[in-house]
């Protein structure tokens, strides 16, 4: 079986950037570093964008606080319920969930500091099934210009993942 059965969890942008609110985009398309993760041979699980998904693609940049309610709350969850279900389904069949890939400063998907509220609330969501994960995030000054390699050596070492092939 060819399966390596890791899987990860990769904010929504950091394959299309085009959901990206402008003029923020840091990449004509996706970071380099999903395709060092495909290499690798982990499967990708992309959240969705609920920025994207309340806004859509000409929303104007906004702060966490401004996204802060209710319903953008629900959004979040809502969005993230039926990933949440196939992360069951592959855990329950012995799959490894080797993190989570968030996007520094964004209000809706930074990890750590200022937490974004989709993450809050996924987090959130994640503890009420017992299932913890690591996490890394992508740096805000991080551009496609950017030498990788260093980031995701860091990447791979927050995550415990093997070195690169």
């Amino acid at each position: 079986m060819l399966r390596d059965k890791k899987l990860i969890l990769l904010s929504h942008c950091i394959l299309n950037q085009n959901s990206v609110v402008l003029p923020l985009a840091r990449s004509k398309g996706g970071f380099l570093i999903a395709k060092a993760l495909l290499d690798q041979g982990i499967g990708i699980i992309q959240l969705p964008c609920p920025e994207f998904k309340f806004l859509g693609p000409q929303r104007k940049p906004m702060s966490k606080e401004e996204y802060d309610s209710p319903e953008y709350r629900s959004l979040c969850r809502d969005l993230f319920t039926p990933v949440l279900d196939d992360i069951k389904k592959y855990l329950a069949q012995d799959y490894s969930l080797v993190g989570i890939l968030g996007i520094s400063e964004s209000p809706t998907c930074s990890i750590t500091g200022k937490r974004g509220i989709f993450m809050e609330e996924l987090f959130a969501m994640l503890k009420e099934q017992a299932i913890s994960i690591n996490f890394f995030e992508i740096p805000s000054d991080y551009t496609e210009a950017t030498n990788f390699i260093d980031l995701y050596n860091n990447l791979r070492i927050s995550l415990n993942i093997d070195s690169m092939s």
